[in-house]
């Protein structure tokens, strides 16, 4: 039985200096139309949705969720878990706490066993006297930026080179920030017709990172000037198109260079790249070693 005592979650007034983030578990995971079983966790989990749909119900209330949103669980509070579309759902999760106060060993230990329930097991959710706690809105819509953070903290935990765990929390908190500081400017509620549809064609540009997409194409999709489509756009991912879209290739492109055998050439030419030059420059620029280097590191770890 669960406890209905303790208000969940548990939450602690610190000052920022005091916040120290330990990551618990990290992975991109797919899942095919189904749902859950219902969990509690005694840790806290960022759910962003990468592709299809998803909802989560927690105290008997239905969250629905569509690609580019991320779902704030929180310890201590039943929830169950669902990916809802015929299609893949695709999914980052981030187990972690504020603290670094949980000693978890296997995944089976961030998960509440109610028949053998650690009330002092709970994590403590950190509170700070600027931003209204991430619990007090639990659906995101994280900037691409941020969704970069997420993917190299995966990245670093999957992989675990050494000092890894330094790593992951500092990346935590850059996270962690941007998530506090969304509600302040734009919550998905309230959200423009412009912001919609800018999340509609920022989901078929991570869908179709190949097609020639431009700042021109875009405003041409909006229906907007060039320069006004480009301000809207900055003001809710965090960056231009331009940016947006070479990041969202160079995101694919880790992933083709991971999980395929094609060449560097195809990758190129399928991310929509002039030339093979052109695209080994940039993501040298970006990742610091080459593609084929990158394939080799990766497949080597």
């Amino acid at each position: 039985m669960i406890n209905n005592e303790l208000q969940f979650p548990l939450q602690r007034r610190a000052p920022f200096h005091e916040w120290s983030p330990s990551i618990h578990y990290a992975r991109s995971q797919r899942m095919q139309m189904s749902k859950l079983p219902p969990r509690r966790l005694y840790d806290f989990e960022l759910l962003y949705v990468y592709q299809g749909e998803a909802a989560t119900t927690i105290r008997g209330k239905r969250y629905e969720l569509t690609a580019g949103q991320l779902i704030f669980l929180p310890s201590g509070v039943l929830h169950q878990n669902e990916a809802t579309s015929e299609n893949e759902t695709r999914f980052i999760g981030i187990h972690f706490d504020f603290f670094d106060e949980l000693d978890i060993q296997t995944e089976a230990d961030m998960l509440v066993n109610e028949d053998n329930v650690n009330e002092k097991q709970f994590a403590v959710e950190a509170v700070s006297d600027i931003f209204p706690p991430l619990s007090s809105q639990l659906i995101y819509v994280p900037p691409l930026a941020c969704i970069q953070l997420m993917e190299q903290l995966e990245h670093e935990f999957t992989m675990r080179p050494l000092g890894y765990e330094l790593v992951c929390k500092a990346l935590m908190l850059q996270i962690l920030a941007y998530l506090l500081r969304l509600p302040l400017s734009r919550s998905i509620q309230h959200a423009s017709q412009h912001d919609l549809r800018l999340l509609k064609l920022m989901e078929e540009i991570e869908e179709q990172p190949g097609l020639p997409w431009t700042n021109q194409s875009i405003a041409k999709r909006m229906n907007l000037s060039t320069d006004h489509a480009a301000k809207l756009f900055k003001q809710l991912a965090g960056m231009p198109p331009n940016s947006f879209i070479h990041a969202t290739r160079h995101r694919e492109a880790r992933r083709l260079l991971r999980e395929t055998n094609m060449s560097i050439e195809q990758i190129g030419e399928q991310l929509g790249y002039s030339s093979i030059h052109y695209f080994s420059r940039l993501f040298r620029q970006h990742e610091g070693i080459s593609a084929t280097e990158y394939r080799k590191l990766s497949q080597i770890l």
